[in-house]
């Protein structure tokens, strides 16, 4: 099958368990794949045979920015939700969400978590 994917995505947002990271916020990395057909789009080169890009950066967005969530697990369920109900061609997604500024007991480092959901 094939793939588009969007990689490092930036969003600053407002999830975490800590009441700090509610009222402070942080940036959120997302990498997003989206695995569809796309020999029709590849052979015509007809726009409207492949996803929109930009839907699925606003669908992305829309999640990021306008829900809160303890957990960067629920994060990263709801954009696949999302990703599906803005683009009824996309059959499976996975999605990484990176949390750069979780609160680790080390001076660097960075915290994701990546899921794959198929279509129902």
């Amino acid at each position: 099958m094939d793939a588009i994917h969007l990689e490092d995505l930036a969003f600053y947002a407002f999830h975490g368990l800590h009441e700090e990271e509610a009222r402070l916020g942080q940036r959120f990395h997302i990498d997003l794949s989206c695995w569809l057909d796309l020999s029709a789009a590849a052979s015509s080169d007809d726009y409207a045979e492949t996803v929109c890009y930009a839907s699925l950066v606003r669908a992305v967005e829309e999640v990021v920015t306008t829900s809160r969530f303890k957990l960067i697990e629920r994060l990263a369920g709801a954009i696949c939700e999302a990703v599906f109900a803005a683009a009824p061609r996309v059959q499976r997604v996975r999605v990484r969400v990176y949390k750069p500024g979780a609160p680790l007991p080390i001076a660097a480092g960075k915290v994701s978590v990546e899921l794959t959901r198929d279509r129902a």
